[in-house]
């Protein structure tokens, strides 16, 4: 079949003393140590003295010997200087290192052409175990965004497999879902990326538009796959039977009227290894509320993938202000229905009429859920909802776009969310994540190539061809000019001035699995862009 035809049926389916941090988690994640678990006031004084410009370097850096004994040798001096301890870790630990890209060419060849020429690039064989190093094992090769960004990620991963099947890669499609249904069996949800430091949270949940890429021929191998997205819903539905109205547990939260919507809540209550002397900064500046509740805050707005917006912080500018697992948010919600829905028809195809019924249900009563506190009539767009004070924020955002993606939203609301999409989120090269700005990478200026077809494909599934058709051949135009000045495909653009982006706790990152995908899907739906 066309790999134009795959892609659109499938997608229509302070001090450096060591603090003693409280943490919890879910036991099957609990289980494997991540490296601030394992290294301890090694790993606590490397992060905070900011020996290497990334915090990202030594949480994935692999051990040369057993993690006790660096321990134990670490342990036997009473101080080191910054000096002494960067030779320390240099000694005893593999740095990681960013594979060299592509080198830009004057002569640029087509999108098309150079996308195609990055899935090796990016491509990575299985992994296995090692001990003390936070690299999660995987069983087939996989694809991975690129710079620092060196293992599988959870969302990023849909919008590559994307670009995957419009250049005919079913293989590798096939390969990346096994690896994320193994995930699921092995620790009973996918965690936000392939490390151990990522496990006690999850990201967007798109596993069920995963499996809408792959082939069903096989029913054994589909049946698995369904049984994976009724395990990854058990985890983000965990504890709803035992909460009462205003209540919350994990990622499931009661309203006052006993309907349940979803949050994003990370399991642990401690700065993330992987940003961790950021995190702790952050916590100093915050006076009013203890730092536990800050981390997991932090660490949640990281579940969400939108780390950080403006969508998350209570005043909408200040990341100090961050109170993400206050949030029910309309993206995560959307999803869920998606994935309620996605469940419901695999087990109609599999003749499992029990389950057929269950979440037929639970996708209607979510349904009603989201009109009722996410719905936004007179502004005419969903908007992320504060349980806590029973009130929508008033953050418009490309989420609202979500409920059209996942068929959720009546053709009415749909027309709605176009007009207001057109109004408030259409720039120059694209579609705006939100309409302020705050320095943070996911607020305007930047666009971001998710949420890009996130809205296109939503937009076409309601008939609204022409503005999708717009931030398509916009967005198109900003990642071709950006590609034909520097030769890179970048994380993120600017869409108000169609330029590199900006913004974030890391610089500006290339490769990038992503943007390769989306614009590789985009240029299958309008050719002559």
């Amino acid at each position: 079949m066309n790999p134009r035809h795959v892609l659109i049926a499938a997608v229509a389916w302070f001090t450096l003393a060591a603090p003693v941090f409280a943490q919890t988690a879910p036991t099957n994640a609990s289980e494997v140590a991540s490296p601030a678990d394992t290294y301890a006031e090694l790993f606590h004084q490397v992060q905070m003295r900011k020996l290497f410009p990334d915090g990202k370097t030594f949480v994935d850096a692999r051990p040369k010997r057993p993690p006790a004994e660096i321990l134990a040798a670490y342990r036997v001096h009473a101080a080191f200087t910054d000096a002494e301890l960067k030779r320390f870790v240099r000694a005893n630990f593999d740095l990681p290192q960013n594979p060299a890209a592509p080198p830009p060419s004057k002569d640029r060849s087509t999108l098309k052409a150079h996308i195609a020429a990055l899935w090796p690039v990016l491509t990575r064989a299985p992994v296995k175990a090692v001990d003390g190093d936070s690299a999660l094992p995987l069983d087939k090769p996989f694809v991975v965004p690129g710079g620092r960004f060196r293992e599988m990620y959870y969302w990023d991963s849909y919008f590559t497999m994307l670009g995957l099947a419009a250049d005919g890669r079913q293989d590798a499609v096939e390969n990346m879902v096994d690896d994320f249904g193994g995930l699921i069996n092995r620790y009973g949800h996918i965690p936000n990326g392939t490390r151990t430091y990522y496990l006690s949270r999850s990201q967007p949940p798109f596993y069920f538009a995963m499996v809408g890429l792959t082939d069903k021929t096989d029913k054994a191998r589909f049946k698995a796959r369904v049984d994976q997205m009724r395990r990854e819903h058990a985890f983000w539905m965990d504890g709803e039977k035992t909460l009462k109205p205003g209540q919350a547990h994990r990622r499931v939260v009661t309203l006052p009227d006993g309907s349940v919507l979803n949050r994003y809540a990370d399991d642990r209550t401690t700065p993330r290894d992987e940003s961790y002397r950021e995190d702790v900064l952050t916590a100093r500046e915050v006076t009013s509320r203890p730092a536990g509740d800050v981390f997991r805050d932090l660490r949640s707005g990281a579940e969400s993938g939108w780390d950080f917006s403006s969508r998350w912080m209570a005043d909408g500018r200040s990341l100090k202000s961050i109170q993400t697992t206050s949030i029910i948010p309309v993206d995560l919600n959307a999803l869920l229905f998606g994935l309620e829905t996605a469940i419901s028809q695999g087990c109609a195809d599999l003749a499992d009429a029990p389950c057929v019924a269950e979440f037929s249900g639970r996708a209607k009563a979510r349904r009603e859920a989201i009109d009722a506190y996410l719905w936004d009539a007179p502004r005419g767009l969903y908007l992320d909802y504060q349980w806590r004070e029973r009130t929508r924020l008033d953050h418009p955002s490309a989420a609202t776009l979500y409920p059209l993606f996942v068929g959720t939203a009546s053709p009415a609301q749909a027309k709605a969310v176009a007009a207001t999409t057109r109004a408030l989120l259409l720039a120059p090269g694209g579609l705006r994540t939100t309409t302020v700005s705050t320095g943070q990478q996911w607020d305007t200026p930047n666009g971001w190539a998710p949420l890009q077809w996130v809205a296109v494909s939503g937009l076409r599934r309601y008939g609204e061809d022409d503005l999708a058709k717009t931030i398509s051949v916009r967005w198109l135009a900003t990642v071709a000019r950006e590609y034909q000045a520097s030769g890179k495909m970048l994380e993120k653009y600017d869409v108000e001035e169609a330029k590199a982006g900006g913004g974030g706790e890391y610089p500006l990152q290339d490769g990038f699995g992503w943007t390769n995908g989306v614009t590789r899907a985009l240029l299958e739906l309008y050719p002559s862009s």
